[in-house]
Parts: structure tokens; sequence; C-alpha cells
């Protein structure tokens, strides 16, 4: 029997490559943002397909006062027991029964989100739109021209091949899909 498609592990290679080739994404060190996923109810195309979370506050610091009172992040440690500045998760099966490009897309959108000082923050632009900027659609433009720069540089197929298929693909051809899985940390008053 096989062991199955190791969706976080593969995922951590394509990063890899994209930070790795993109001068525009050279900041990340994805040996320190855990890569996850999280099993959605249905297939349904509506809902979230993934998200970035920050595990530290603004600026970077591991602490935040807020209505008065004082709170920290619970710390994220990786296998090896480094702490992690980022969790990225994927949603399943609804991430991979996206079109192709679409998730490709949606990865560079959701690295783009990692702050220029990879400090555990995010990137944060001027206003009250501080995650996407004044238009979604420039952040998505924006994203789409990320994605067709690194195709230009000609990257392995193998790196990406996996999301041609979709999720029902994936555990047909490999039994089922499997891979690592990290919990929204917990927030804790400090006193």
């Amino acid at each position: 029997m096989s062991a199955g498609f190791h969706f976080t592990k593969v995922m951590c290679r394509l990063c890899k490559n994209f930070t790795s080739r993109l001068d525009a994404l050279k900041h990340i060190d994805v040996d320190r943002v855990a890569v996850s996923f999280s099993q959605t109810r249905s297939s349904a195309r509506a809902g979230i397909y993934a998200t970035l979370t920050p595990l530290r506050f603004d600026g970077g610091k591991s602490h935040s006062v807020r209505r008065g009172r004082k709170w920290g992040m619970q710390k994220v440690l990786d296998e090896k027991g480094r702490e992690m500045l980022y969790i990225l998760t994927f949603y399943l099966p609804r991430f991979l029964d996206l079109p192709f490009r679409e998730k490709m897309a949606t990865i560079m959108h959701e690295l783009w989100h990692i702050s220029p000082r990879f400090d555990g923050d995010m990137r944060r632009f001027p206003g009250r739109n501080f995650a996407h900027g004044s238009s979604k659609k420039k952040y998505d433009d924006a994203m789409e021209k990320l994605v067709d720069e690194w195709f230009a540089l000609s990257p392995p197929k193998e790196l990406y091949d996996f999301l041609q298929l979709n999720y029902r693909e994936l555990v047909e051809r490999y039994g089922k899909v499997v891979g690592s899985k990290y919990p929204a940390p917990k927030l804790f008053s400090i006193d």
C-alpha cells in the first residue's frame, strides 16, 4: 500500500524554488514557514483556498498590547525544533480543485503576504486595506506577473506537475493525500 502523496513536502519544494528563483521572494526562508494543510468539508469552489498566518505581531514584535493587556503568541516549532515565523495553510480539496493557473497564483499570493523583513509579520500596505493595498485586482495582477516570471525561468516540470491534477485524481493515483498540519497558534496573556 502506498504511503500516499505527501502534499506539504512537495509544496515546500515548490515554494523553495519560487523563493530561490524570484528576486521579489528571495527574502523568504521557506525552512521557517510551516507548510500545512487543512481538510475542508466540501470541494465547493466558494471559500478560502489558502491562508498565511503570521506568527509575530506588527513589525515582528513578540508581543502586543491590546485594551491595556499585553499578549504573546504560542510558538510553533517544526520537527527539528526550529521556531517558525509563518504558517502557510492550503485547504483541501478546495485548493487542489482550482484550475492549474489559479493554484499557481494562489501560492504566489500567499507568499507575497510575507513581510520583506521576514520577521514574522505580514507585508503591510498603507491605508485601511493593509493586506492587499488599494486594489485587490492590482495585487492579483502582480501575482500573475510573478507566476509568468517564474515560468519564464524554465523551472523543472516535476516541481509543479502534481498541480495539474485535482484532489480526486491525486487520491486515485497515490491512494491518499497526506502532509503536515499546524493548528493556528493561541494568544496568551503576559502578566
